[in-house]
């Protein structure tokens, strides 16, 4: 991480920000800089490097989706990857701000940032996606579950298509997957608890 700048909104709220390194890809070494907020949680670098060598046969031309996009590290590693389309959605407004000056900075056009609730933004969604980040913050494990039901309940995710899962160690994932999803690899680094997920057959 590079050190952290403090940035003060209008309101008088100061907050610091931090960096991410990008891994791989056209962007490869290039920084983002992103909000250090409690729910803020990077994907670690050793995660992502293994979550891609996961995804490497399908990453090149996927329509991607991060859903809780937070810092942006899953989303923006994907396009750097070769993603042609990439949705990242987030509520807070501070961090779709932040997003899209990261994205600006990249020129990154086959990226859209959306500021919107999670959940209300599924419903309404009439998008296809061949690789969904589902990362919500730790202190949400509701999330998880409301967004699976959502997504099993919708034609969003294609059935060939995968959905990344990062929990804490705590959460027990078999009550979220059971007869709607099968796990193609689970792993743990530390606290964390990372899974690839596609729809049963």
């Amino acid at each position: 991480m590079a050190s952290r700048n403090p940035k003060r909104t209008a309101s008088g709220s100061v907050f610091s920000s931090s960096q991410l390194r990008i891994i791989a890809g056209r962007w490869r070494g290039r920084k983002i800089s992103f909000l250090e907020l409690p729910e803020i949680r990077p994907t670690p670098d050793r995660v992502r490097e293994t979550l891609f060598n996961w995804l490497q046969s399908m990453i090149s031309g996927a329509h991607c989706l991060d859903l809780f996009a937070g810092s942006g590290a899953l989303g923006f590693e994907a396009a750097s990857r070769g993603a042609s389309r990439v949705v990242m959605v987030d509520t807070h407004p501070l961090v779709a701000a932040g997003l899209k000056s990261a994205k600006e900075q990249l020129h990154a056009d086959e990226i859209e940032i959306v500021q919107a609730e999670a959940e209300s933004w599924l419903q309404r969604c009439d998008q296809q996606f061949d690789l969904i980040f589902l990362d919500p913050p730790f202190s949400r494990p509701d999330l998880l579950g409301t967004s699976l039901a959502t997504l099993a309940g919708k034609d969003i995710i294609k059935s060939t298509g995968r959905i990344y899962l990062e929990t804490s160690v705590d959460i027990d994932i078999a009550e979220y997957v059971r007869d709607v999803w099968n796990v193609l690899y689970s792993q743990r680094a530390g606290r964390v608890s990372y899974h690839l997920i596609t729809p049963a057959e």
